[in-house]
């Protein structure tokens, strides 16, 4: 992979530059000492993958992902030294469109391929998600169980952008949202419950993490909250689960959007939010197949257009929307 770097410390661009010596498939392309170089640079010699910094004189990262997004779109992975103090600022930079975050590697300490695992790992799993042909297989059936009620849910899936996606759908529903929501965004599970308290801070009723064993409630939204792929099970609970192992991404949409296909009774609509590549694009689809509602977010209000639109190729949303007339939507019939 061709490889920007954005960093204004020389000490974390040389680490950067050894944990990717271990990869020999990966290429530093060029490197930027503030955000507005980097949009330069980006214009120039667009790379596959750019490894942003969030503080930098000039330019910050947020800022610097925002205008390559709209200007030179490629893949954003944020990389920087303190990314528990700034959270909020990893989210924003993943709302214009950032797809992960990691913590820069540490030069000079202990085992250098042990440090450099996380970046490198952030590489390959973006090196399997834009790679064509990752459909997963149609859900095998339809099961139901008597024993649960009626229910109303809302089913939500998410990627680069959509942690500022969400919180604008989030502050647009009504206090008196009645539907359930469980949310698939797709975040390491280190910034998972920073990501759900901010979340809270912007919208009108309960958001926080899904924990294992429990029921969707209405008026609460749920987010997954692990590396673990999260599954409603055929008696209403959530449960993580590993499998299946070998999805590319985790937690999956698809794999959230298969077991409400299976094991949700009552009403549900399917919402896939903006996010780079195919992930939900099947599963939308099994729901719509269902007789679920099914929500697509439009391209001129997604930061990347690339979940929503493999949903449109194939058919998978009965409605294609912007991200306001969502949140309508959904208000009309929950609110």
């Amino acid at each position: 992979m061709k490889i920007g770097i954005v960093n204004d410390m020389p000490l974390a661009v040389e680490a950067m530059r050894r944990a990717l010596a271990f990869e020999p498939a990966h290429r530093v392309l060029w490197v930027a000492g503030n955000g507005a170089e980097a949009v330069q640079m980006c214009a120039a010699q667009t790379p596959d993958v750019v490894l942003m910094d969030l503080l930098m004189p000039v330019m910050d990262g947020v800022e610097a992902t925002r205008r390559i997004m709209a200007a030179s779109p490629c893949a954003i992975i944020v990389v920087t030294s303190d990314l528990e103090l700034n959270l909020a600022r990893v989210f924003e930079a993943m709302g214009c469109g950032a797809v992960d975050a990691v913590n820069t590697p540490l030069l000079g300490v202990g085992d250098s391929l042990q440090a450099a695992r996380p970046l490198l790992r952030k590489l390959q799993n973006l090196a399997w998600l834009s790679a064509p042909g990752n459909s997963r297989p149609r859900p095998e059936g339809v099961t139901r169980d008597a024993s649960l009620s009626a229910r109303r849910l809302v089913a939500v899936g998410a990627s680069a952008g959509g942690p500022a996606a969400l919180a604008e759908l989030l502050k647009r529903l009504p206090a008196s949202f009645s539907a359930a929501m469980v949310v698939v965004q797709h975040v390491d599970e280190v910034f998972a419950a920073g990501m759900a308290d901010w979340l809270a801070s912007q919208a009108p009723f309960p958001v926080r993490l899904a924990r294992q064993g429990e029921v969707p409630q209405p008026g609460c939204v749920l987010l997954a909250g692990t590396n673990d792929h999260i599954r409603l099970q055929r008696n209403g609970e959530l449960a993580y689960t590993a499998e299946p192992s070998g999805h590319i991404y985790r937690p999956s949409i698809d794999v959230f959007f298969d077991s409400v296909v299976e094991n949700w009774v009552g009403q549900a609509v399917g919402v896939l939010l903006t996010g780079m590549g195919r992930d939900g694009a099947q599963g939308l689809k099994h729901m719509r197949e269902r007789g679920f509602l099914t929500l697509a977010q439009d391209q001129g209000s997604s930061a990347v257009y690339g979940m929503p639109k493999a949903a449109a190729a194939i058919g998978a949303a009965s409605e294609i929307r912007s991200l306001g007339e969502i949140a309508r939507r959904l208000g009309e019939l929950f609110g």
